[in-house]
């Protein structure tokens, strides 16, 4: 949340750091217009997509986008955090840190709190093309192999 409302940008490199306490990292670019919201807040929500939701991936990279305009379905969590709608997850973190990384910030949260929808799967990111998971178990029927 900024003092203009919420703010969200598309993450690509959100990463698990410990088990206890629950922390988790990600970079921003200062250039990034989301940069300001990250640097002065002292806690954020990160939405976990869901597969079908790559438009709203696209929308929130896209800079000078309306991110939480009229096509963004969202609502705030009790504490005002803005929290997506058809996410498949959804973790509220307090800042720890914040790190100097050339011309990015590293961002360490705690999860402080949480939730999933047991009816969506995540929008996976790789190798700049977004994916839906495929359990193991049925790559096998599909086609896949075990390597």
């Amino acid at each position: 949340m900024s003092e203009n409302g919420p703010a969200g940008v598309t993450i690509t490199s959100l990463a698990s750091v410990s088990r206890e306490p629950p922390l988790l990292s990600f970079g921003i670019a200062v250039a990034s217009s989301c940069w300001p919201a990250v640097r002065d807040t002292d806690g954020f929500v990160v939405n976990i997509l869901a597969e079908g939701q790559h438009d709203l991936a696209a929308l929130f990279a896209r800079r000078g986008a309306d991110r939480f305009g009229p096509l963004t379905r969202w609502s705030r969590l009790p504490t005002g955090e803005p929290l997506l709608d058809g996410v498949a997850a959804w973790l509220r973190c307090r800042v720890r840190e914040r790190f100097i990384a050339g011309d990015h910030r590293l961002i360490l949260g705690q999860v402080v709190d949480g939730g999933s929808d047991p009816r969506h799967r995540p929008l996976l990111y790789h190798d700049g093309t977004y994916h839906a998971l495929i359990p193991y178990d049925r790559r096998k029927s599909a086609g896949g192999t075990d390597d």
